[in-house]
Parts: structure tokens; sequence; C-alpha cells
């Protein structure tokens, strides 16, 4: 039987800062094209918890994309709350334990706990859950989605920075966050101790940086240049750009974008 960490919820944190640049003239995005609608699926996760692996596995899963009627936008976000107890998950940050927090008050839950999977902002369950995860999906793959575009990726010193658009929020969204996400395409590690000890955990699209770099407001459109620090070291030809408008709270996804910065 699966065991969870569960924990108090607490008071949401600022996201990352991220610099924001004077924007092009927006374009005439209007609504979502296409026939693969994208969904985001957000899993809480921790290298220190045993009962992760098996939903970090479901996410790499999802990353083939295994639903051709969908474009799953994976996130692996590490929590940190488990790194007192032998293992000091290296992927960890306290922005996500306290966005998954947020997401606990929104969603109103007694407790969040690790592995937890989220859809589109919008519907919680245990992370290495099949069933649940498929049913979600199907769900927000009949949603209708906000069109988000990324283009001009390009790394400049410790700076990773793209051109973001949208289209315009629906009927009845008055307002909505543009959040801007990068991520490592592929991490492992060799955990040395804590209750995932002696193994080696692969892990996709783990977050590394999470910043609200705009706001979208009703009839309006949202086209700028962005950008993001990156940690020293970092490999851009290994990252993912992606970008979601999203409902303040947080709350329920709109519409996403993800490309490699390599392209």
């Amino acid at each position: 039987m699966n065991r969870f960490v569960v924990v108090p919820l607490g008071m949401a944190g600022l996201l990352l800062a991220a610099t924001l640049f004077a924007g092009n003239e927006p374009t005439k995005i209007k609504k979502a094209t296409g026939l693969h609608p994208p969904v985001v699926v957000e899993l809480f996760t921790s290298e220190g918890c045993s009962s992760c692996p098996p939903a970090d596995a479901l996410l790499q899963k999802f990353d083939g994309q295994p639903f051709p009627g969908a474009q799953i936008i994976v996130l692996s976000e590490h929590v940190d709350y488990w790194n007192h107890i032998g293992w000091k998950d290296p992927f960890s940050a306290p922005l996500y334990s306290e966005r998954q927090s947020a997401y606990g008050h929104r969603l109103r839950l007694d407790s969040v706990y690790t592995p937890q999977m989220i859809v589109d902002g919008t519907d919680e369950f245990v992370g290495s859950n099949s069933t649940e995860a498929e049913s979600a999906l199907d769900k927000a793959t009949a949603a209708t989605k906000v069109a988000v575009a990324i283009s001009r990726v390009t790394r400049e010193s410790n700076q990773l920075k793209a051109h973001v658009e949208t289209g315009e929020l629906p009927p009845g969204v008055g307002r909505a966050d543009v959040i801007l996400v990068i991520a490592l395409q592929h991490a492992e590690s060799q955990v040395a101790a804590g209750e995932n000890s002696g193994h080696r955990l692969t892990h996709v699209a783990v977050v590394r940086s999470l910043a609200k770099v705009g706001s979208l407001e009703a009839r309006q459109l949202f086209s700028r240049d962005v950008a993001a620090k990156l940690e020293p070291g970092t490999d851009s030809f290994a990252l993912r750009v992606i970008a979601f408008i999203q409902e303040p709270g947080p709350g329920k996804i709109l519409g996403a974008a993800s490309v490699d910065s390599a392209k």
C-alpha cells in the first residue's frame, strides 16, 4: 500500500522573479486552433518519498504523448518538505511546496501530499493513479483552450529569453496570470540515503524556474518578450520552455504551449 506524507497547508509564496521586457504589438491570436488541445499535468513529487517513483514513471509515460487527441505538457515539481529525512532532493525548492499548498487552499483540501498530480489546475489525485489521471485528461481535453504561442527563444548569458503571445480570455473570465516555466528535459539521481536509498531515479520536465511574467485582461491580448534566469552551468539544449495562462489562485489553466529551447 502506498504511503504518503501529508503537510498542513501554508501561505503560498511569491513566484521566482523573471525579467519582463518591452513587448511587440499584439498579434491577432483570438482562439486556440489545431487538433491537439494542450493539457498541463503537474506532478508534485520528491526523491525522498518511496511512493513517488511510480508517479514519476506515469508522468514520463504521459510525456510520450499516448493520447492522440491531446498535447500533454508535463511538469515535475519537486517539493522540499521531504528533505529532512536523510536525502535532500537536488531538484527541490520551497517554491514548489508553496505552489502545491496554494493549490490545496484553492481546492479546499485538508492537506497536500506526495505524489500528487493536478491536471489543468482543477483536478487532483494520487499521482500514480493512472485511472484517475486518464479520466482527468479526458475532461481537460474536451475543454475550450486559449491560444498560447512561444517564439524567438534565445539565451544571453544567464538568461533565457522568449516571446510569448496569447489569445483572448473566454467569456466570464476577467483576468488571468501568464506564467513562464523553464524545465530540464531529463534528470537523474543516484539516491544515497532516505526512503529511496540505493535507487537511481529518473525524471522528466523537472521545473527549475516558474514565474508570473504578466497578466491577461478580458478582451485583451498578451504579446511580450520575457526572460528567466538560468542556474549556472545549465545546458540550454536540455531545456523546455513552457508558458501557460492560469486563473489567479492558482486556479484553472486556460491554455498552454511548450517548446524545446534548442529549436
